[in-house]
């Protein structure tokens, strides 16, 4: 069954990046208390809970994204915990044993949006990469993993943030827009207090020569399954 995603017509949306991601994650036995941090309209909670039986907790401090993703929990009939607040202000009594994320990581740039709904969901100095691992790191459990996707050009920089609190990333997988170009994204799967090595698994490519989607693109848009409706709420 599609999962319905409702967006804004001239707010962020959802990408591809969110599409990988909920492909790599579903590679883990995601179960107990999850949380979605900075969560958008919802598309990573709404797809992952429908595969897994699990506690669902979103962050989101944009309020309009807020809104959007209540009403996806709603139509899709998701149970969520759900927060409109900033996540370096969030506060939780449990700890959480799967965190995932596809946080903002752009740059700033003197290209920024002036919509401030894309602003916050693109660039870094909304919920910087320091911030956000260390926040995580009080929140999860003992042998929990963090789950997030980032600029392939910072890898160095998330690792050494995960590292510097305790997180061993044990799997990473990049994504190219084609086979003969650099990594734009990767994902990353830490645990916290493991010692296991990491394993880099094969790449996404994501189109071939005639800028078709390549077979492991398209497995993994066939896998979520969504259908996109962009409405003022």
């Amino acid at each position: 069954m599609k999962s319905i995603l409702y967006q804004s017509p001239d707010g962020y949306c959802y990408n591809s990046d969110s599409i990988f991601l909920f492909n790599f994650a579903t590679s883990f036995n995601l179960k107990g208390n999850i949380l979605d941090i900075g969560c958008g309209v919802g598309v990573l909670t709404v797809l992952l809970a429908k595969r897994y039986k699990a506690n669902f907790t979103v962050v989101e401090k944009q309020k309009s994204m807020y809104n959007y993703a209540l009403k996806n929990f709603a139509v899709n009939k998701i149970d969520v915990d759900a927060f409109n607040v900033d996540f370096l202000k969030f506060k939780s009594s449990k700890k959480f044993d799967f965190i995932i994320s596809n946080p903002p990581f752009y740059k700033v740039d003197r290209h920024q949006s002036k919509n401030e709904s894309i602003n916050t969901a693109r660039y870094e100095f909304h919920l910087p990469l320091k911030d956000l691992i260390k926040k995580s790191s009080t929140l999860i459990t003992p042998r929990g993993y963090i789950i997030l996707c980032y600029d392939a050009w910072q890898s160095d920089e998330v690792i050494k943030e995960l590292k510097d609190n305790k997180f061993q990333p044990e799997f990473m997988q990049f994504v190219h827009p084609k086979e003969d170009k650099e990594a734009n994204l990767v994902m990353i799967a830490a645990r916290k207090g493991s010692k296991a090595r990491c394993k880099i698994l094969p790449p996404i490519i994501t189109f071939d020569e005639n800028n078709n989607y390549t077979k492991k693109a398209k497995e993994a848009f066939i896998l979520a399954n969504t259908h996109s409706i962009k409405a003022v709420l």
